[in-house]
């Protein structure tokens, strides 16, 4: 099967699974799984930050740094299609007590005069804004790439404010690679970064967390309250590597078969499909049509032995990952024509 259905569908190559066999391992909780403190150093050291912090999920690394930077009644501002904001079970108010205010932005940056206006610093009526989430690469938005300026613009009105800002960089080296820039300079003006391993770097579990030493220090006291502290955790930590250091040059095949794919669903009869928004490897895409419709598509895309997920009747979101090919990407637009075309 060639699933498109996330990125996050990969499963662990033999390499990697020999890499984790052989980790050496200790009790992470108490700071002594070798395998875990080389890959925080490692990360640290790629991001540009003092300290990172290994955590089991994008979502978890979020939660403890969103419970870290801000206090109980303060505002957060993200942007109003925020995976933060609308699949995370709402966790930045449930657990962190933060009041969300989410504002409009093209392509997943942010509206900086909506953000100048929305900004407080508080007063007696109104609670004071809190921390700042940018999103990087921008999943609801089609996979979009925020750029170095736009960035450091977020956080200078932020930090005009005093306000942190957190990066939910799930994607963020599918953003580097799109863009052309290290990845450090890309998140340096955050306070905290949160990245995934198990999405487009194709490992299976865990993700990573960045920032400060005082604030990562924060963050490992918020994951063992929440649960999240490992032991043995360098099996993990080891696939985790493995992917860093051989899956990120394929980001840049991954971007380059979605938008073959895009370009095939463009000239497609009935479908919708903004191609401004693919730039790096996913594609949302409208099938507007009387005698199919988005659900009935990825049925006949199963007769292909492709899977695909259809949000609503119209709307589906296709993504490539390092282990579809590019004679996958040619079956997948093969398939498309026969189906619609």
């Amino acid at each position: 099967m060639i699933d498109l259905r996330s990125d996050v569908k990969t499963v662990p190559t033999p390499e990697m699974l020999q890499a984790m066999i052989a980790a050496e391992v200790g009790d992470d909780v108490a700071g002594e799984d070798p395998a875990v403190n080389a890959l925080q150093a490692h990360c640290a050291e790629l991001l540009g930050t003092e300290a990172a912090l290994f955590v089991t999920a994008g979502t978890q690394g979020n939660l403890v740094s969103v419970y870290s930077l801000i206090r109980p009644g303060e505002e957060l501002i993200c942007h109003e299609k925020a995976h933060i904001y609308h699949y995370e079970r709402s966790g930045m108010a449930a657990v962190c007590g933060a009041l969300v205010r989410p504002i409009p932005g093209a392509l997943g940056t942010l509206d900086l005069d909506r953000l100048a206006d929305t900004l407080s610093a508080g007063d007696l009526h109104r609670q004071r804004t809190g921390l700042v989430c940018l999103e990087n690469t921008h999943n609801n938005c089609g996979g979009t790439a925020l750029t170095v300026e736009h960035t450091q613009a977020v956080a200078d009105l932020a930090h005009d404010y005093g306000v942190p800002v957190h990066i939910d960089g799930a994607r963020i080296f599918n953003a580097a690679v799109a863009l052309g820039v290290d990845v450090a300079d890309l998140v340096a003006p955050a306070d905290t970064i949160t990245f995934c391993f198990s999405k487009g770097l194709g490992a299976p579990v865990g993700a990573m967390v960045c920032g400060s030493a005082e604030v990562i220090q924060r963050t490992r006291e918020a994951r063992k309250l929440f649960g999240g502290g490992m032991r043995q955790a360098g099996i993990l930590a080891a696939a985790a590597m493995w992917a860093l250091e051989h899956n990120v040059p394929k980001l840049a095949d991954d971007h380059r078969r979605i938008r073959q794919i895009a370009a095939t669903l463009a000239a497609l009869p009935g479908i919708e499909v903004d191609l401004d928004s693919v730039q790096t490897n996913m594609v949302y895409f409208r099938v507007e049509r009387e005698d199919i419709g988005a659900p009935r598509l990825c049925e006949r895309l199963a007769d292909y032995d492709i899977k695909a997920y259809a949000r609503d009747e119209t709307l589906i979101r296709l993504v490539t990952h390092v282990q579809v090919t590019d004679a996958d990407a040619d079956a997948v637009c093969g398939a498309l024509r026969e189906i619609l075309a």
